[in-house]
């Protein structure tokens, strides 16, 4: 007989975790992500985007990375097409969130194109890390919800509060995004080949920042997952000789 594999760890039924314990969990990230959609606000306004168009930013793109990066790369006088695409690469990864997303929450198909929206680090992060699909729900919901009401909350009121607050880089408001996106990513390099990657990543961005225009670095960082795994591939790829003695 063959080896039966074993169930699922998400699954239908009562839940391991309280529906009070995921919604608190949820709450958590929410407001304290949510925050820094005021230095978001400000930010924006200050490389030159208007009250309108920070806003609408919030509600229609809903990805602080990809926010970020797009007005840092304005505010640097990088090209728009540049920008727009570097904040569109980093997007792109929310859409392999969506695939695993698909299949833990198994969400009805009127809901899903309203809840790929809400498909982004913090949601994917919460959703993932609990024991059955009811919890996975509970807090991709809760965590949606809260991330975005405070979100473009914050955004409209940090955009509006740009002018009396001045330079936005002396107050380093600018750095805000950036180091909240690396407070999520940090704790998920587990394995050698997610921080080789990542450590390339930087090394490419930041080298490659002061001889290319505003943007293009971070498309460049990109190379560094195509990188690590031609790397793996010629690491553990049999040699000619050994081929030759099977």
């Amino acid at each position: 007989m063959a080896e039966q594999t074993a169930p699922p760890v998400i699954r239908d039924g009562t839940p391991a975790k309280p529906d009070a314990a995921v919604v608190r969990d949820a709450l958590g990230v929410g407001v304290a992500v949510g925050l820094s959609g005021f230095a978001f606000g400000v930010t924006s306004a200050g490389s030159g985007l208007s009250l309108l168009q920070t806003c609408v930013l919030s509600l229609l793109v809903f990805t602080g990375a990809s926010q970020f990066a797009l007005v840092g790369a304005l505010a640097a006088g990088g090209n728009p097409f540049t920008a727009a695409a570097g904040a569109f690469f980093l997007g792109t990864r929310n859409a392999f969130y969506g695939l695993r997303l698909s299949q833990l929450l198994a969400l009805p198909k009127a809901v899903r194109p309203f809840a790929a929206h809400w498909v982004i680090d913090e949601t994917t992060a919460v959703a993932l890390a609990q024991p059955s699909r009811r919890a996975a729900r509970i807090g991709f919901t809760a965590t949606g919800l809260t991330l975005y009401v405070l979100w473009n909350l914050t955004t409209f009121l940090g955009a509006l509060g740009a002018e009396a607050i001045g330079d936005t880089a002396a107050w380093g408001l600018d750095a805000a995004g950036p180091a909240v996106f690396l407070a999520l990513l940090a704790p998920m390099l587990k394995s050698a080949t997610e921080r080789a990657t990542a450590g390339i990543a930087v090394l490419l961005g930041l080298g490659l920042l002061p001889v290319l225009p505003a943007g293009v670095p971070v498309l460049a960082a990109a190379l560094a997952a195509p990188a690590v795994v031609w790397a793996q591939g010629r690491r553990t790829a049999p040699t000619g000789r050994e081929k030759d003695s099977r």
